[in-house]
C-alpha cells in the first residue's frame, strides 16, 4: 500500500518542485503586462484654432546602397551626431516644508497657509535637429510637464526650446530652437529599412555625454507592446539606455531611420532589444504638429474589444473575427449612424478586421469629413451602414492649454 501511495505521490511532488524553479527562474509568467486599449475613445473637445506654419524643409537621404560593410562607421556618426542633441526639462513642483505636516493634527493650526517649499525635478534625454529652421524631434515622455527646456549641442552651444506641439499617442514632440548654422540630419526611407540593416544608436545615455552604439535591425512594424496608442516599432539590438529616448537610430550611411524610444529590460538596462519610432510615422506627425498644432485623426467614437472564441459563438460567427463594439460615445460618428454596443465590427472599406490596433490606425489615416462604408452583425443579420469620419480627440488629461 506505501509502494502504491509513493508510486502516486512521487511525480506530484517533482511536478511541484519543477513549477517552483521556473517561477523563479521566470518571474514574469506571474505578471500580465498592462497595455492601454487601443480602441478606447474619449469625448469629443472643442474646436482649437487653426494653425498657420509652413510645412518644415526636410533633407531626404538617397537609398541605401547595400554591400560589403565598411571597417569603421565613423564617416556616418560623423555625419549624424552633430545633429543629436542633449535635452535637459526641468519643472517645478511644491512640497511641503518639514514631514509633520501630512499629520492632520499638525495640519489644523495651519489652515490654508501651509508653509511649503520648491524643488526642482530634471529629466534627461535626446533629440534630433531634423530642420533648418530649428525643429527638434524627440519624445513626448522626454518633455511631459517641463516648465523649462534646454537644448544642448554637441558643439558646446546652448538655447532654451519652445515646444511647438506634442502627440502622446505616439509618443512624440517638436521642439524648436533659435540659432543659426544648424547641423541637420537627413531622412531615410523607411520602406527601405530592412532586418539585418547595420543600425546606430545616438543619445547620452545615463547623462555621460553623446555616445554612439551599433547592431541591426532586428524586426520591423513591431506592435502590440502596450508603449503607445499607435505602434509600428522597429526593434533593434543597439544599446539604448535611460536618456537615450529620443536620440537618433541612424543606418550605416548616417541617415535617420527612426526615433529611439523605448526597451524591453529586467533590469533597467539595455538587453538587446530596443525600439524606435519609424520616420515613416515620425515625419507625418511632425508635419502635423508643425503645421497644425496637432496631429489629426480619423475617429469612428467607439470602444472595442477583441473577438475570443466564445463570443464569436455567442455571435453565430464561425470563427473569431471583427471587434466588439462595447461602447458608443454620445454624438460621435458611430452613434449618428445607429450603431449600438453589442454589434460586431467586420469591415471597414470592404477590408476586413483581423486585428483592433491595426484598425485603429487605419481608421486614424482616413481623413476626418470622409464617407466611410462600415460591415456590422446585429442579432445574427449582417448589414452595411455609411457614417462620416470625425476627428479624433485629444487626450482629456493632455489638452493644450493654448
Amino acid at each position: 500500500m506505501r509502494r502504491s501511495l509513493l508510486a502516486y505521490a512521487l511525480p506530484v511532488l517533482i511536478g511541484v518542485l519543477l513549477a517552483i524553479v521556473l517561477l523563479n527562474t521566470f518571474p514574469q509568467l506571474l505578471r500580465t503586462p498592462s497595455a492601454p486599449d487601443p480602441t478606447t475613445q474619449s469625448a469629443p473637445t472643442t474646436e482649437l484654432q487653426p494653425v498657420t506654419r509652413p510645412s518644415p524643409e526636410l533633407q531626404q537621404a538617397p537609398p541605401l546602397a547595400r554591400q560589403q560593410g565598411p571597417v569603421s562607421y565613423s564617416t556616418a556618426v560623423e555625419k549624424a551626431a552633430p545633429a543629436v542633441v542633449n535635452i535637459y526639462s526641468s519643472r517645478v513642483v511644491e512640497r511641503e516644508e518639514h514631514p509633520l505636516m501630512s499629520d492632520p493634527f499638525f495640519r489644523q493650526f495651519f489652515a490654508d497657509d501651509l508653509p511649503t517649499q520648491q524643488r526642482l525635478l530634471s529629466s534627461l534625454g535626446s533629440g534630433v535637429i531634423v530642420s533648418d529652421d530649428g525643429y527638434v524631434l524627440t519624445n513626448h515622455h522626454v518633455i511631459d510637464g517641463a516648465d523649462e527646456i534646454q537644448v544642448a549641442l554637441r558643439d558646446g552651444r546652448e538655447t532654451l526650446a519652445e515646444v511647438i506641439g506634442t502627440d502622446p499617442e505616439s509618443d512624440l514632440a517638436v521642439l524648436q530652437i533659435n540659432l543659426d548654422r544648424l547641423p541637420v540630419i537627413h531622412l531615410a526611407d523607411t520602406e527601405d529599412v530592412a532586418v539585418g540593416d547595420v543600425a546606430m544608436a545616438i543619445g547620452n545615455p545615463f547623462g555621460v555625454g553623446q555616445t554612439v552604439t551599433m547592431g541591426i535591425i532586428s524586426a520591423t512594424g513591431r506592435s502590440h507592446l502596450g508603449l503607445s496608442a499607435y505602434e509600428d516599432f522597429i526593434q533593434t539590438d543597439a544599446a539604448i539606455n535611460p536618456g537615450n529616448s529620443g536620440g537618433a537610430l541612424i543606418n550605416a550611411e548616417g541617415s535617420l531611420v527612426g526615433i529611439n524610444t523605448a526597451i524591453f529590460s529586467r533590469s533597467g538596462g539595455s538587453q538587446g532589444v530596443g525600439f524606435a519610432i519609424p520616420m515613416r510615422l515620425a515625419r507625418s506627425i511632425l508635419e502635423d504638429l508643425v503645421t497644425q498644432g496637432r496631429v489629426i485623426r480619423g475617429w469612428l467614437g467607439i470602444e472595442a474589444q477583441e473577438m475570443t472564441q466564445d463570443l464569436a459563438a455567442s455571435f453565430g460567427l464561425q470563427a473569431p473575427r471583427g471587434v466588439v463594439i462595447s461602447a458608443v460615445v454620445p454624438d460621435g460618428p458611430a452613434a449618428q449612424a445607429g450603431l449600438r454596443p453589442g454589434d460586431v465590427l467586420l469591415e471597414v472599406d470592404g477590408r476586413p478586421i483581423l486585428d483592433a490596433r491595426a484598425a485603429m490606425s487605419d481608421i486614424a489615416a482616413i481623413e476626418p469629413g470622409a464617407t466611410l462604408p462600415l460591415t456590422l452583425v446585429r442579432s445574427g443579420e449582417t448589414f452595411t451602414v455609411e457614417l462620416e469620419v470625425g476627428e479624433r480627440p485629444l487626450p482629456p488629461s493632455r489638452r493644450p492649454d493654448r
